[in-house]
This record gives structure tokens, sequence and C-alpha cells, in this order.
């Protein structure tokens, strides 16, 4: 959608006093229960693009559902994954190696998003030609490999995001364009990996774009990740603000073509 629509729509839901209908969802990804989180505008009428979020290491949280509000707000049709399975919120050290149980079978993690992209196509508000995916951390890790599953999705955003490379000749299932926002400062993603991501878009042909924002650390978009960069993970407003904004000219962009 372009900025005028959007701006148009955001005009028109205020003055109409609609709402945001936010709500859990439940369902299943081969045996396991899921329960993600959907949000829309119920002023919107029909089919509309449509965005699957997913979380990071710690499961579907108040952040995830907050981004999804907002994604809604602006006139899309928002689902939250849960890769983890219903129930299952683990917090720190836990929720380390939770996600280290799905950085190390890629299959199973590109199981699990896909499973909810599945949901999210079925939903009668999804335009399925207009599908983008978005995670913070853990899931940026998760969307990027959605893409190299081969998912038919226009876009994939990865916001601080561990950006390897496991399996190199995977990036040549990517059909979306990609676009990564990472700290220019993140201890966490080494020089290395970050070199051997970028050569994998670029010898995949990949479409994508790479936006390093200097003095932001990992966890740059959660305010709850505290603001000492000294620890490695720290909230930054402006990166926040302007990720934010890259992630909407993107998607205002690949919804138009």
């Amino acid at each position: 959608m372009k900025p005028a629509f959007i701006a148009l729509l955001t005009l028109m839901t205020a003055m109409s006093g609609a709402a945001i209908v936010e709500k859990p969802v439940e369902y299943k990804a081969g045996d396991v229960v899921c329960e993600g989180w959907q949000a829309y505008d119920d002023a919107v009428q029909g089919k509309r693009p449509s965005i699957l979020i997913v979380h990071q290491w710690t499961g579907v949280s108040d952040n995830e559902k907050m981004r999804a509000k907002m994604l809604a707000e602006l006139g899309y049709n928002v689902l939250v994954a849960d890769v983890y399975g219903k129930g299952i919120r683990p917090q720190p050290p836990e929720a380390g190696k939770e996600a280290g149980k799905y950085k190390a079978n890629r299959p199973l993690l590109r199981d699990r998003v896909n499973a909810a992209l599945a949901l999210l196509n079925k939903d009668a508000q999804t335009d399925t030609s207009k599908v983008a995916c978005i995670g913070y951390c853990f899931g940026g890790t998760a969307a990027i490999e959605l893409g190299r599953s081969g998912a038919a999705v226009k876009g994939i955003v990865s916001f601080h995001g561990s950006l390897d490379s496991p399996n190199p000749a995977d990036g040549k299932n990517i059909k979306a364009k990609v676009l990564a926002l990472h700290g220019a400062d993140d201890p966490f993603v080494a020089a290395k990996d970050l070199a051997a991501f970028e050569q994998e878009m670029k010898d995949s042909g990949v479409d994508f774009k790479l936006v390093q924002y200097p003095g932001a650390v990992h966890s740059f978009t959660q305010k709850a990740a505290g603001n000492d960069n000294s620890k490695g993970a720290a909230y930054n407003e402006a990166a926040d603000k302007a990720s934010w904004d890259e992630m909407k000219a993107f998607f205002g962009r690949i919804f138009a073509e």
C-alpha cells in the first residue's frame, strides 16, 4: 500500500470509530498445539496485505502483540506465529536453550513458521498475493529461514536477527525481497557471519538490503532490554524508529508491485 493510501485509511478508521481486534489464535504445527495472536482493523473490508510476525527468544510476548497492533492500525491483517508451542514462554537463561533447539534444527524451525504462514493464508482477510514476514532477534532468523524454505511471501524483514548462513545454497530458494535491519555494534553477530549472510544473498541473486544503525546493539527495538550498551543488548530509540520507518517504506514498495 502506498503512504497516501495508508494515511487515508488511518483517517477513515479514526472517523468511523472502528476498533482494532486483538485475540489469541490456536492452531497446530504437526502434532504440536500452538497459540499465536491476531490483530486487524474491523473497519477494513475484504482482503488486505497481511503480515506474519515471529517472536524473539522468550516466545509470544507483549512486544509482538504491540507490534501486531501497530501494523493492524496501518491496515494490515497480522498474525504472530508461535514457534515454541502453547504455554511455552521461557525466560532467560531457559529462553536461550529453547531458541537453540530451533537454531540447531533449521528444518524444524521452517516447519513451525510455515505452519503459521498457512494459517494466515487461510484467513478470509488475507490477500495471499501480498504477504510478508517480520521477526525480532530469534524471530529475525526464523523469518529468513521461512524465505530459505521457498515460502511464497513478498517480503522478509529481520530486526536484529542473527544473520548467519548455515546452508548458503538455500538462499536460492528465497522468492521474497529481504530487508535486514541490524545494530552496527551488535556483539552477538560475528563479522564473519554477517559477511557470509551478505555473500549468500548476493550469490543467490536475492533482492536484499542491509541497514546498519550506528551505536545500536542487539535488541535495539525492545525497551525491556534497558539502555546499557555494554550488556550487548539494549534499546535504542533512534534505531527503533528508523527501522520501523524503513520497514513501512519497504512494505509500501513491495505491496505496490
